[in-house]
């Protein structure tokens, strides 16, 4: 059996502490691989292989950091393919929804490549007489990020790519659910010339994360993944003095007003809902019906729904494959199941579904409740899995109070044809990100990826902007220099008096 180990110093580690972890593939249940966990000691090891690189790699010209990840980004691009075989034999996402995560996280390795620009600081000159004042960033040292399973490649190239870009050396520990494409993203940086220690792998659970938590020589975490999770993360890195931004859950609202394409706005929920099995933090798992738009909206999705084909991710005919693990299936069945009693009507209901000849698969079909009261669990909750929710609004108004009621504030999206409509809910929705007839709005990588409220901890969104912002701290330099004219040695310079 395949066995996923450590990445420390530039080498993949045997793990040592004796411990561990299942993984499997979704599409079958089979046990494919185990993946080491680690123990503190371990963890100590990698910070301190990072600790050592920051020495050099912290002071390397910005031309030596670019000309790396120029080669980084040639070989990602190169191995596209394989990274994405890689996430559905784990993740069980289909290939096309792999590949589409591989190119997500290339426009993050792209603007790292970039980052000469976004380093360039700020001058002040002549503040007062012969003062000028600069304004420069620095790197921080070790940073570290703890990654989800739901994007096993992308996230991570969210984070390590732009943090060492910025002269940082990195940490990662990506979900034990599915590491395999992490440790490739690790060799491919070797092979590109990343110096040994710059990026390290620890494998583990909550004793790896805590240990990252709380290491003096950790200066900040990036996390994403659930909202307690991201609170512990938030609360507990803080506490050690510590730079945090953590992402949240999200449960994510289509506002669709009476004059919305509707054949329209059911394609873009179908796709939003649905796609990668529900299993991501911007699917949109609440639509919002205003007015009579309602009835005709929902048909219109249920038979689109009806015609998704589910099946192994390696099969190019698929469109939706398994969830992660049976346990996630189980949960999110759950919803489904209780939905009518808590006062839903249930649309769809794909709990009981399964693959001819992949029966021990993690399957679920495709599950639509409509008339959800805002009290009910399936709209409380974050689901994480292809349920979608439809509630009725009778206004606008009535819409918009019912999405900035939700205590997440991660994606929204308006279907209108109105200008004027959009305009003014992109300005009065509490949400971080807002698309207009556009469902799943996630920010190309020159901008910055975040949200409001129970979706995000900490001052920093992710990428863009924020993410250089978050790798670096600011630092201002003034500073006077005498006439040279008035030098005890003549350096033939004229006086200005």
């Amino acid at each position: 059996m395949k066995t996923v180990n450590h990445w420390i110093g530039g080498k993949a580690v045997e793990g040592a502490s004796g411990t561990y972890g299942p993984v499997t593939d979704p599409a079958t249940g089979v046990e494919t691989t185990r993946v080491a966990f680690a123990s503190a000691d371990e963890v100590d090891a990698a910070v301190a292989a990072a600790k050592a690189a920051f020495a050099t790699w912290g002071g390397s010209s910005l031309a030596a950091r670019t000309a790396v990840l120029f080669r980084y980004r040639a070989l990602l691009d190169a191995h596209r393919d394989e990274l994405a075989r890689l996430i559905t034999a784990e993740h069980g996402k289909v290939h096309a929804d792999a590949l589409g995560e591989v190119a997500r996280g290339l426009e993050i390795v792209e603007l790292a490549c970039g980052i000469t620009t976004q380093l360039k600081g700020e001058l002040s000159t002549q503040v007062s007489g012969g003062v000028d004042v600069a304004a420069i960033r620095q790197p921080l040292g070790v940073v570290a990020g703890i990654t989800p399973f739901n994007f096993p490649a992308m996230v991570p190239m969210w984070m390590f790519p732009l943090a060492v870009a910025c002269g940082n050396t990195f940490v990662l520990k990506p979900s034990e659910k599915d590491p395999s494409a992490a440790f490739r993203l690790a060799e491919l940086a070797a092979e590109a010339g990343l110096p040994d220690g710059v990026l390290n792998i620890v494998n583990g659970d909550r004793t790896a994360v805590d240990r990252l938590l709380e290491h003096p020589d950790v200066a900040a975490v990036s996390f994403v993944g659930s909202t307690p999770i991201a609170r512990h993360i938030f609360t507990t890195g803080t506490a050690n003095g510590k730079r945090v931004q953590a992402l949240g859950g999200a449960k994510n609202h289509m506002l669709v007003l009476p004059d919305a394409d509707l054949d329209a706005a059911a394609d873009a929920a179908v796709s939003a809902a649905y796609g990668s099995a529900g299993e991501r933090c911007m699917a949109v798992s609440a639509v919002v019906a205003v007015g009579d738009t309602g009835d005709e909206l929902v048909a219109k999705i249920r038979d689109r729904a009806g015609k998704i084909r589910i099946g192994p991710g390696d099969d190019p005919a698929s469109e939706m494959g398994p969830l992660i693990t049976k346990a996630h299936r189980d949960k999110v069945a759950s919803y489904v199941a209780g939905a009518a009693a808590q006062g839903a009507e249930v649309v769809l209901d794909g709990t009981g579904h399964t693959v001819e000849g992949y029966e021990n698969g993690h399957w679920i079909g495709l599950s639509l409740l409509d008339k959800v009261p805002t009290d009910a669990d399936a709209y409380r909750d974050e689901i994480f899995g292809p349920v979608l929710c439809v509630l009725r609004a009778e206004t606008y108004e009535e819409g918009l109070a019912l999405i900035n009621g939700s205590p997440w504030g991660n994606g929204t999206a308006i279907f209108t044809r109105d200008g004027g409509a959009a305009r003014r809910f992109q300005l009065e929705v509490e949400a971080g990100m807002v698309g207009v007839n556009v469902p799943i709005p996630v920010p190309v990588g020159y901008h910055s990826f975040g949200g409001w409220k129970d979706s995000l901890f900490g001052a920093h969104h992710i990428y863009g902007n924020d993410g250089v912002h978050f790798y670096t701290r600011g630092k201002v330099v003034t500073t006077r220099w005498p006439d040279p004219a008035e030098s005890s040695v003549d350096l033939g310079f004229p006086s200005h008096r």
